[in-house]
């Protein structure tokens, strides 16, 4: 066993099936190739430059792991920025660009501060402008003029973000002014302005010369001026997640379109270069890059990322706008398996070694797999969530024996709506068909053997029925072989 420090974070994260925060270069596999794709695109935005990458992969191929392990990448060894933003239907829509940013700056890390680094890069920034005055001017923090020196030197600095938005030239002068008087209540509303929060106080604005909230299109003004302050602060740019951006297929036309009117709006002005140091990464999956409810629904952005991808995924170019993740195979599951027991932090680390060997490992990749009817695809999430939980069983009881006592249980409730589908032999439109069904009032109550329906045995024309590889010959089986 290898125990590193994240370890628990790991676990503990595994354990509910979700993508860790940290720690992601312990167990990734097979990215080298595209991160290193990346790293050359982000030398070439750490010189002032934008540019956008279109990450495509169906469920359970990793886009989101991918896009975290890109920004740890790139906050570890190029010094940028990073942020998050998960898009949603009714938490985070991607047309309301005002929200996005908001959600953007609260995500905001940096190697050196960690998660919430807004105001400590705001500070940073501010201490620079400082001691360029102090080191330029001769003029020390104690002396009278030393606040009317900076913010001076402030303005020459901010002069190009000012013609564009003088408001965030005006709030980050009056916020320095605050901080340097010792009205940390003023500092705060005036920062909380700055990162698009839409209740500051008004006096607060007043005094700084600003007023109103952040909209959507003063947001990308706002986020051109925290641009700037990173790259006058010596970081190599900002890069920004757009994660499940497939969402927008689910929404009405009219906000549909909305959405990809931003997108293309940030497309816009990246290639006009009005977003230096801005690397963009957008996922989704290919019915959003390929569907007429998707990219294919505004011609003009389709364009800018569309890509002819060959049969063979070897040979893909990683440098083009658009790049597709591969989906998992058994040997690459069984590899992240092997990395995720060794990094284990047991308490008896010589038993979980013994009862969680290769063997076990094998076979619990074949039986979730086989759950799944054979896609290997979908079966990252709970082949690691499954692992965890055996391997805490083994920590914790002494006469647990995963080869005699463990059972694969594919209960519905634990799986998405994709895990369903493949368990259940349904397409996803299918699927979302009947949950839509299903969550609508019925006049027709159903039978009464309805609720058992999918323990029934398979039928001869429905080779997919849902628990299928649950049958008492499978999840009795030995996992010892």
């Amino acid at each position: 066993m290898a125990m590193v420090s994240e370890s628990p974070a790991i676990v503990n994260a595994l354990r509910s099936g979700l993508v860790p925060n940290q720690g992601l270069e312990h167990f990734a596999t097979g990215l080298d190739p595209l991160l290193s794709a990346v790293n050359e695109e982000l030398a070439f935005v750490s010189g002032g430059k934008g540019l956008s990458k279109w990450i495509r992969g169906e469920y359970g191929t990793g886009k989101t792991f991918a896009a975290r392990y890109l920004c740890a990448r790139a906050r570890r060894e190029r010094k940028f920025a990073t942020s998050e933003v998960q898009i949603s239907i009714n938490d985070m829509p991607l047309h309301h660009l005002e929200a996005v940013y908001r959600r953007l700056i609260e995500r905001l890390e940096t190697a050196a501060d960690g998660p919430n680094a807004f105001q400590a890069i705001v500070e940073g920034w501010l201490y620079q402008v400082g001691d360029e005055v102090t080191r330029l001017r001769g003029i020390s923090e104690d002396d009278p003029g030393f606040a009317d020196a900076t913010e001076q030197r402030l303005e020459d600095k901010l002069a190009d973000l000012s013609k564009r938005n003088p408001a965030y030239a005006q709030v980050l002068r009056a916020y320095h002014r605050a901080t340097h008087e010792g009205d940390f209540a003023t500092a705060q509303g005036l920062l909380a302005w700055l990162a698009g929060q839409p209740h500051t106080d008004r006096a607060v604005l007043k005094a700084a010369g600003a007023k109103g909230k952040v909209d959507g299109q003063a947001s990308l003004t706002f986020l051109a001026g925290l641009l700037q302050l990173l790259r006058q602060s010596g970081y190599g740019g900002l890069v920004v997640v757009l994660d499940e951006v497939e969402t927008v297929q689910r929404m009405n036309a009219q906000t549909r379109e909305k959405s990809l009117n931003a997108l293309r709006q940030l497309m816009d002005m990246l290639a006009k270069e009005e977003l230096p140091g801005l690397y963009l990464v957008v996922t989704g999956t290919r019915d959003f890059f390929e569907g007429y409810k998707g990219l294919k629904a505004l011609a003009p952005l389709y364009q800018r990322v569309q890509v002819n991808f060959g049969e063979d995924g070897r040979f893909d170019n990683l440098r083009a706008p658009q790049v597709r993740l591969l989906p998992f195979t058994d040997e690459r599951l069984l590899t992240v398996g092997t990395r995720i027991r060794d990094l284990y932090p047991a308490k008896n680390p010589d038993r979980v070694g013994q009862r969680i060997d290769d063997r076990f490992l094998r076979a619990l990749v074949r039986q979730v797999t086989a759950g799944f009817g054979g896609k290997v695809s979908l079966a990252p999430r709970l082949f690691l969530r499954e692992l965890i939980d055996v391997m805490d069983r083994v920590d914790i009881h002494e006469d647990y024996d995963p080869a005699t006592h463990y059972r694969l249980d594919l209960e519905d409730g634990k799986l998405t709506p994709e895990e369903l589908a493949a368990k259940h032999g349904r397409s996803m439109d299918v699927a979302e068909e009947e949950t839509a069904e299903e969550a609508e009032p019925t006049e027709t109550p159903s039978k009464p053997n309805e609720p058992s329906k999918p323990n029934e045995p398979s039928k001869p024309n429905e080779p997919n029925e849902p628990n299928e590889p649950n049958k008492p010959s499978k999840p009795n089986k030995r996992l010892d072989g």
